[in-house]
């Protein structure tokens, strides 16, 4: 593969995915199939785009680098004569969703920078139009945190399975990339959950921001700055809840049914 050209930028927190076996896990992950829509993120030099269009689906891709841009639309010329690909030229967290996949369902499927990461994240599960899926290339650390991987959880894990379902697809080695970064990659799947019928998204994260306030205090302890002490007991009795409990070692499901009995 040829890199003498449009060299990655750091600045944009560029590592090109060289790997075609990682490739090919991400596509098949993703559950990417004919007549998708999907939507890519940093599209880069189009290797994870070329095996995306395989499928039959539709690409929209989304790349910041103006480098890029002119190679990816000589490379895809028939693909996007044929309107199978959409290559926009954009930021994708200034860009209106609705503008780039209209009001279809869609998938995301991308090789993130590292340092947008939890911006990323945060846009497409909070968004209007969230997603079917988000089929993710991060930080390995990051994905492990995320699926609580220690059984340890975090405000962003809960955070993330509060709008879905993270599933821990496979690790991607360093050298998978161009440039090759300090640390290891992993592949990470979010099957979002519909939470309509949840407790409301403002007194979640108000609970689970408390009760992290303090890791080395008792999840009671934390909880009691925004609830009272007796609502408090009366809740953690009912669930049959230890009052030792910190905030890491309580599963979404626990906090659902502890605010619950709270609200």
């Amino acid at each position: 593969m040829e890199f003498s050209q449009n060299r990655p930028k750091k600045s944009l927190g560029q590592h090109f995915l060289t790997s075609e076996g990682a490739v090919a896990n991400m596509v098949e992950s993703s559950g990417a199939c004919k007549n998708d829509v999907v939507l890519e993120i940093g599209p880069g030099k189009g290797v994870l785009t070329t095996v995306l269009l395989k499928t039959g689906a539709k690409v929209v891709a989304v790349e910041k680098d103006d480098s890029l841009i002119g190679l990816l639309t000589e490379k895809f010329t028939k693909e996007i004569a044929k309107g199978k690909l959409v290559v926009i030229h954009g930021d994708i967290l200034t860009e209106d969703v609705s503008n780039l996949v209209g009001k279809k369902p869609y998938k995301l499927v991308a090789n993130i920078p590292y340092y947008i990461t939890g911006e990323i994240i945060r846009m497409f599960l909070t968004a209007e139009q969230k997603p079917v899926s988000l089929t993710l290339l991060i930080q390995k650390e990051v994905a492990e945190r995320i699926v609580a991987k220690d059984d340890k959880e975090s405000v962003l894990s809960l955070s993330v399975k509060f709008f879905g379902q993270p599933v821990y697809v496979s690790m991607v080695k360093r050298g998978s990339f161009y440039p090759i970064p300090n640390v290891d990659s992993a592949i990470l799947r979010i099957e979002i959950r519909d939470t309509r019928q949840e407790i409301a998204e403002e007194n979640f994260f108000i609970a689970v921001k408390a009760g992290f306030k303090s890791k080395r205090k008792k999840l009671i302890s934390n909880l009691g700055s925004v609830y009272e002490k007796n609502v408090l007991n009366s809740a953690f009795e009912k669930l049959s809840l230890d009052q030792n409990t910190r905030a890491e070692d309580v599963g979404l499901e626990q906090w659902l049914e502890l605010l619950k009995c709270i609200n």
